[in-house]
């Protein structure tokens, strides 16, 4: 499965330290398409082509992409890839399977292996069963290694039998911040020639790294098996949308308000699918740490990736971070000749279309109730809240007293590599929360308050600040380090509080310093959840509620009885600026990383299978074997059951992925708890549906499980619930489909715009074939979820011109698809309704497909069958 590299080596050219790297410049000279003007994104692609590519079909590549030709498709090949056990473990049992198919066959297993460097990286699992006591991180630490042996006892066995393959186990970070401070290497050494640092990573905010100049993104497990097993990844040429920044934060105005404001404002432009870049003279302006604030939230807004040009801050950022001096120089001599720098009054690459965005307007805010992309300036919160009740049909009362009341912050949680990873903004965090414990205030006793690194350097820096200490006293002792609540691993409330929400119906709401804050993700008991910086968090967890102004009303009172102010307890940015510089050193970080990355005490105790294969327990709840690597090629298109398609579900906008496969709590009496109890699971024990991503069974029926899903065909019912027809039993998900099912029935959803937002899990994708889902009817797909979709053999359809008005659909109606002129992208299909008693009705559409290549996947049933077929010859 290996590819033969063999770059195009008249065009190397020699660094000052001797180093060879392949020239873009020289190729231009030679004759090839002028790429000197390319976005620099762009450039990071040409290159690759230049590398893999015959030299007749790289030049031919080169001019489609100068040219930005309508329609081109553009092959991109990463240089490594980026796993998180949440996707990672799906991902290895498909690997796993497929190494038992080619052994059934005869063969040696050991075929199957990645032929580019993989980083599994564990920080999903961490949860936060305990908080706001010295011994949190401990106690939470040992739970996760107790309750998640058999998933950290299969990813040690992968260490051991794949090769390509690096463990950092649980306890050593977030991916993405390690990624950013130890991973990324910028420019990468490949068999002695200089070349761009890229990467694929399965977790949609791989684009973090982006902001260090390394171009990647976030994919599903279908395509990173791709990748890793080196099939390079198919694209259509994007539009690349060039941000100009101009001016400067103001004082006060963090990182966090930044990218909130950023979300809404490219939200707003529409930039799905395409690669946002930036630059101008404000890009100077932002330190490394806030570029990757924004680059994190690039799925917020829907981009494929947010690029920020290689600079002198870059350099900077990287010294810090403890890089050597001679690769520094390395990176700055090849981003320079190979045209990725940018200085001061550069020429502006030439991008497809260009917007202006002025940082000298951006404001303190939050983002929410449910989606990262609704800013609201803070004296507005309260408003929002109150629109969010009347949404759920329950107008709040008159503003509450100072107590558990609706609007009341239950979870106020400092996590996330997004904010986590920002040095100006922890150490904000810990004045504000430095300046409260002088002025005797503390949260409220109904808030769960957390703190949760994306790093270890975080508490180094912290403690040596004497910080760690004044956050300990507000109950925002660290935790662990790990995902956690950002992920939905908040944990459990405390169980007075828990009892009185559920008894009283209270509207609650979340904090955090996150990137996400969809419905029900964050935990059940929630109905609304806002994003903000860590200090702001610390303010929440103060007032207790949203109801109040975190801008102009009281957090609290002091000792005095005065009433005390945000803007009392927000410290002067000089104050901020001397503590970075004094204890965010390369020492700080060269100490950190240097101490055992790859293992820990924990991780060297546990006990792990050895041997090719893997030994598949059939009474575990956690990792099983693979369906999908079972599955032969298939035409999707030549079912015969397209003739006739049920409606399943009908949804509206924004559907994300966790409203389609969740990863929050499993609940004893879902399909899903059932089913776990029903072989012998206790219902204490359930865990959430990201850690049993390895056993397709529980992950079926945890298909649409989401308390808050809105579903037109129940309407007004909320939740996991469908009908098979209009006249009978309302059921959850996974039972219709399976009775549609054994009727022979194929099924459809129908959806509105932005369908699949949210993560790359692509367990929303395989659990639609599971279900039966022959295709997803939409007014617009976001990016990594289609290709999950098309990677599934999952039919992808859009509107064409919108959604019709007057589409009213009750579950009598059926489908009939079919594909009179072929495959091909964006080509039209044949599709009408059909209601009892009715001529037909055309609607039309278009199959949401970018290449031919995927036009190829989808007539063989998707990647895996494409996997075992190769494997097969």
């Amino acid at each position: 499965m290996s590819m033969t590299l063999q770059p195009n080596s008249r065009f190397l050219g020699t660094l000052p330290d001797g180093q060879r790297w392949l020239s873009l410049p020289a190729a231009e000279s030679a004759g090839f398409a002028a790429t000197a003007r390319l976005p620099r994104s762009l450039k990071v692609i040409a290159e690759d082509m230049l590398w893999r590519l015959p030299e007749d079909e790289a030049r031919t590549a080169l001019q489609a992409l100068a040219e930005r030709r309508a329609g081109t498709t553009l092959s991109f090949a990463p240089g490594r890839a980026l796993l998180q056990d949440f996707l990672g473990i799906p991902l290895m049992t498909d690997l796993a399977s497929l190494r038992d198919i080619l052994a059934e066959a005869g063969r040696d297993p050991k075929l199957l292996d990645p032929v580019i460097p993989v980083d599994f990286v564990v920080d999903h699992s961490l949860t936060v069963f305990h908080a706001g006591s010295p011994d949190a991180a401990l106690r939470n630490r040992q739970l996760e290694m107790e309750r998640n042996r058999e998933r950290f006892a299969f990813i040690k066995w992968c260490q051991n039998a794949f090769g390509n393959f690096r463990v950092i186990p649980p306890g050593r970070g977030i991916m993405h911040q390690v990624n950013l401070e130890w991973l990324a290497s910028v420019v990468r050494d490949t068999g002695g020639i200089a070349r761009p640092d890229t990467m694929i990573g399965t977790d949609s905010h791989t684009t973090m790294v982006n902001a260090l100049g390394v171009l990647g993104w976030g994919v599903g497990g279908i395509e990173a098996e791709m990748a890793m097993l080196g099939m390079p990844l198919e694209l259509r040429l994007p539009r690349v949308v060039g941000v100009r920044l101009t001016g400067t934060l103001a004082a006060g105005v963090t990182a966090t308000d930044l990218v909130l404001h950023m979300a809404e404002f490219l939200r707003g432009i529409g930039v799905v699918g395409d690669f946002v870049e930036f630059f101008g003279d404000g890009v100077a302006a932002l330190p490394l740490a806030d570029r990757a604030t924004i680059a994190n939230m690039a799925p917020e807004y829907g981009a494929t990736c947010a690029y920020f040009p290689i600079d002198g801050a870059t350099i900077a950022y990287l010294r810090m971070t403890g890089r050597t001096e001679p690769h520094l120089q390395r990176i700055e001599a090849y981003a320079r000749a190979q045209g990725l720098w940018q200085d001061a009054g550069d020429t502006a690459p030439a991008f497809d279309t260009v917007c202006d965005f002025d940082l000298g307007a951006v404001a303190p805010c939050l983002a929410g109730p449910t989606r990262p992309d609704q800013r609201v300036a803070l004296a507005s919160v309260p408003a929002s809240l109150d629109a969010r009740a009347r949404q759920l049909g329950r107008p709040l009362p008159e503003k509450p007293a100072d107590a558990l009341e609706d609007g009341a912050v239950v979870i106020a949680a400092i996590t996330s590599c997004t904010n986590t990873s920002n040095p100006e903004l922890m150490i904000t965090a810990g004045l504000v929360a430095r300046n409260a414990r002088a002025r005797g205030l503390r949260p409220k006793p109904w808030v769960k308050t957390s703190l949760a690194p994306g790093s270890r350097v975080v508490t180094d820096y912290l403690d040596a600040a004497g910080l760690s200490a004044d956050l300990d006293a507000l109950g925002f002792q660290t935790i662990g380090y790990g995902c956690s609540t950002c992920n939905g691993n908040s944990g459990p409330l405390a169980p007075e509080i828990a009892a009185e929400i559920d008894a009283r119906g209270l509207m609650t709401v979340g904090v955090l310093s996150g990137n996400r804050n969809f419905e029900g993700r964050i935990h059940p008991q929630i109905k609304a959840a806002y994003l903000a910086s860590p200090p702001m968090v610390i303010a929440a967890a103060l007032a207790g509620t949203l109801r109040h102004s975190l801008a102009d009303e009281p957090l609290g009172t002091d000792q005095a009885g005065a009433p005390v102010y945000l803007h009392d307890l927000w410290p002067q940015p000089d104050e901020v600026a001397a503590l970075v510089t004094r204890h965010v050193t390369a020492a700080r970080f060269a100490a950190s990383y240097g101490a055992g990355m790859e293992t820990t005490a924990d991780w060297e105790a546990l006990q792990a299978p050895e041997g090719m294969r893997f030994p598949w327990d059939e009474a575990s709840s956690f990792i099983r074997p693979s369906p999908f690597a079972a599955l032969r090629a298939a035409d999707p298109t030549q079912d015969p059951r397209l003739g006739a398609l049920r409606s399943l579900l009908v949804l509206g906008d924004r559907i994300t992925t966790d409203h389609i496969s969740p990863n929050g709590a499993i609940r004893p009496d879902s399909p899903a708890g059932q089913y776990l109890q029903a072989v012998g699971v206790p219902s204490g024990r359930l865990g959430n549906f990201g850690l049993r991503r390895g056993n397709a069974e529980v992950c079926l029926r945890g298909m649409f499980d989401n308390a808050l899903l809105e579903n037109a065909l129940v309407a007004p019912e909320r939740g996991n619930r469908t009908i098979i027809a209009p006249d009978g039993p309302v059921l959850p998900v996974v039972e219709a489909a399976a009775a549609m099912a054994r009727a022979g029935d194929g099924s459809i959803i129908v959806a509105g715009r932005d369908y699949g937002a949210g993560s790359s899990r692509d367990w929303a994708a395989k659990g639609l074939r599971l279900l039966g889902v022959q295709a997803v009817l939409a007014e617009s797909f976001e990016r990594i979820h289609r290709a999950n979709l098309v990677g599934m053999g999952v039919l992808p359809l859009v509107f064409d011109g919108g959604r019709p008005d007057g589409l009213v659909l009750d579950g009598a109606e059926r489908w009939a698809l079919s594909f009179p002129g072929g495959v091909m992208p964006q080509g039209p299909v044949r599709l009408a309704l059909c209601r009892p008693g009715a001529a037909p009705v055309p609607v039309p559409a278009r199959i949401d497909i970018h290449s031919d290549a995927e036009a190829g996947l989808l007539r063989g049933g998707g990647v895996l069958p494409l996997i075992r077929s190769r494997l097969a010859g």
